[in-house]
C-alpha cells in the first residue's frame, strides 16, 4: 500500500510515466552494449590475451552487477529522475548530491559531442567525401528531436536500437560457437587460439589491470535504468525486472563474446590493435563474420556500430536533460531550466544540453582540438564517480531504513548480498578509478601532462563539492533524519 501511495503521489509530477516494461528492460540490456564490445574488446584481448580479457571483464561485470542492484533497490522504492544525485542529497549530504548531479550532466553532455563525432566518422566509411560537420548537425538534430517529442519516443527508439545490438551479439555468439565445433559449412575458422602459447593470459597482472580500464568504460551507461525509473509506468515492478537482466547480459554478451573472439582470433593478430571507429573493417566481430564466409561483414557491422553510437548519444541526451531538470527543480540550477512542455519533456534543459554538446563538438574542429580533448578527459572520470556515489548512497539508504525502524521486507526489491557485495563493488570501482593512469608510470618517466589529463575530472568534482558545502554549510545527514519521500 505504501509503495502504491508513493507512486500515485509521484504521478502528480509534471514528467510523464511513459516508459513501459519492455523499454526499461532494453534500456538496462542495451545500456552498455556498444563500441566497448564491438571495437574495444579487440584491443583488450590483444593486450592481456583472451583469458586476461575474460578475467578483467568478469571482475568489472561483478562490480557493475552489485552497483546496479544497489541502484535498483533505491529506484524501485523511490523512483525519481534525479536518481543517485537525489539519493545522495537525501541520504548522505546535499553537497554530494549537487556534485554528483552536475558531474553526471557534464559527463553525458560531453559524451553527446563524442558520439556525434564518431557517427560522422562512421558515415564516411560509405561517403568519404562528405563533410563531418553536416552529418554531426544532422545526428544532433535527430537525437534532440527524439527527446523533444516525448519520453515514449526515447523509450521506443532505445528499444529498437538495443534490439539491433542484442540480435547482433546473439547471432555472433551462435555463429562463433558453430565455427568452434567446426560444423559451419563454408567457414574458415582456422586454428583455435584460446590457449595459444600455453596460456590464455598475456602480459601478466598489469596487462589485466589495464583492461580493467577498458572494461569499466564499456559498462558505463548501465545506470541509465535508475534515471529512467522516474518515468517508468510501474517502477516497483519494472525496475527490478530490468536490473535482473544485467547479470545475464554480462554473462552472455560480454563473457561469451570475448570467449568466441579469443578462440577464433589470435591475440597476436595486429588487426586487433587497430580496432577503432576509424577502422570498422578490423572490428573483431567483422573478422569473425568474415571467417564465417559473410562477404559484407564490414558494411553490416558499420551499420550496427552506427546504431550503437546513435543509441549512446540518444541516451546521453535523455540522461543529461533529466539530470539538469532535477537540479533546477531542487534549486541547484537556474529555475527556468525546470520548464516542461505539455508532453512532459523538460525542453529548456534539453535545448541547453544540446547546445553544450554542439559547442563541445565544434571545439574539436578548431585549432588542434586541445579544448575538446581535455573536456573528454575530464568526463572520463565522471562515470566512475557516479558509480561510487551509487554505492555510498545505497549503504546510507539501507542503514537509514533500518535506523528508522523499517524492515527490509517493505522494499519492492532488495539488493543481494548486502552489504558484502556492495562494499566489494565499491572497493573495485575505487581501485579502477584511481588506477587509470598506471600506464603513465610504467616507463619510470612520469608523463605529467598525461596524468593531469587523466585525473582532471577528480579535482573538478571535489571543487564543486567543497564549494557547495562551504557556501551552504551542509553536513552529513544523521540516519534518523533521512527522508524517504520522493518529493
Amino acid at each position: 500500500m505504501a509503495t502504491k501511495k508513493r507512486q500515485q503521489e509521484h504521478n502528480g509530477n509534471q514528467l510523464v510515466r511513459g516508459l513501459k516494461a519492455r523499454h526499461m528492460t532494453m534500456i538496462a540490456i542495451g545500456g552498455s552494449i556498444g563500441t566497448g564490445l564491438f571495437l574495444a574488446s579487440g584491443s583488450a584481448i590483444h593486450s592481456a590475451g583472451p583469458g586476461g580479457a575474460l578475467l578483467a571483464y568478469a571482475v568489472i561485470g561483478f562490480m557493475v552487477y552489485f552497483l546496479m542492484t544497489s541502484l535498483g533497490e533505491m529506484a524501485a522504492y523511490m523512483p525519481v529522475s534525479g536518481s543517485f544525485s537525489t539519493y545522495a542529497g537525501k541520504f548522505v549530504d546535499p553537497a554530494l548530491g549537487f556534485a554528483l548531479g552536475w558531474n553526471y550532466w557534464f559527463n553525458w553532455a560531453i559524451t553527446i559531442a563524442a558520439e556525434i563525432s564518431a557517427a560522422s566518422l562512421i558515415v564516411k566509411y560509405w561517403l568519404p567525401g562528405t563533410p563531418s560537420l553536416v552529418w554531426s548537425v544532422l545526428f544532433l538534430l535527430l537525437m534532440t528531436g527524439i527527446n523533444y517529442f516525448s519520453v515514449r519516443a526515447y523509450g521506443e527508439s532505445e528499444f529498437w536500437f538495443s534490439s539491433i545490438k542484442v540480435i547482433t551479439v546473439v547471432v555472433f555468439i551462435a555463429i562463433g560457437l558453430i565455427m568452434i565445433v567446426r560444423i559451419l559449412t563454408g567457414a574458415n575458422p582456422g586454428p583455435l587460439h584460446f590457449s595459444e602459447g600455453g596460456t590464455s593470459v598475456h602480459g601478466g597482472l598489469l596487462a589485466v589491470f589495464g583492461v580493467f580500464m577498458t572494461a569499466g568504460f564499456s559498462f558505463q551507461g548501465t545506470e541509465l535504468v535508475g534515471v529512467a525509473a522516474g518515468e517508468s509506468e510501474d517502477p516497483a515492478r519494472n525496475v527490478p525486472r530490468a536490473i535482473k537482466q544485467i547479470f545475464w547480459r554480462i554473462l552472455i554478451f560480454y563473457i561469451m563474446a570475448i570467449a568466441v573472439i579469443g578462440a577464433l582470433i589470435s591475440y597476436r593478430d595486429p588487426l586487433l590493435l587497430q580496432s577503432g571507429i576509424e577502422n570498422i573493417a578490423v572490428s573483431p566481430f567483422t573478422i569473425v563474420f568474415e571467417k564465417a564466409g559473410f562477404a559484407f561483414a564490414a558494411s553490416v557491422m558499420n551499420a550496427i556500430i552506427l546504431t550503437s553510437v546513435l543509441s549512446a548519444g540518444n541516451s546521453g541526451m535523455y540522461a543529461s536533460t533529466r539530470m539538469l531538470w532535477v537540479l533546477a527543480k531542487e534549486g541547484k540550477a537556474p529555475a527556468w531550466l525546470s520548464k516542461i512542455n505539455k508532453r512532459g519533456v523538460p525542453t529548456a534543459s534539453l535545448l541547453v544540453t544540446a547546445a553544450i554538446g554542439m559547442l563541445a563538438f565544434l571545439s574539436s574542429l578548431f585549432g588542434d582540438g586541445t579544448v575538446y580533448i581535455w573536456l573528454l578527459n575530464a568526463s572520463g572520470m565522471c562515470g566512475f564517480l557516479a558509480w561510487l556515489g551509487i554505492a555510498i548512497s545505497h549503504y546510507r539508504f539501507r542503514r537509514a531504513f533500518e535506523a528508522q525502524g523499517k524492515k527490509a521486507d517493505e522494499l519492492p526489491y532488495r539488493a543481494r548480498w548486502f552489504p558484502f557485495g556492495q562494499l566489494v563493488a565499491f572497493a573495485i570501482c575505487f581501485v579502477v578509478m584511481i588506477g587509470q593512469g598506471y600506464s603513465l608510470l610504467e616507463t619510470g618517466e612520469v608523463d605529467w601532462y598525461g596524468v593531469a589529463a587523466t585525473y582532471i575530472g577528480l579535482p573538478l568534482f571535489l571543487i564543486v563539492y567543497a564549494g557547495y558545502k562551504i557556501k551552504h554549510r551542509t553536513r552529513l545527514i544523521p540516519l534518523r533524519e533521512c527522508r524517504f519521500e520522493d518529493t
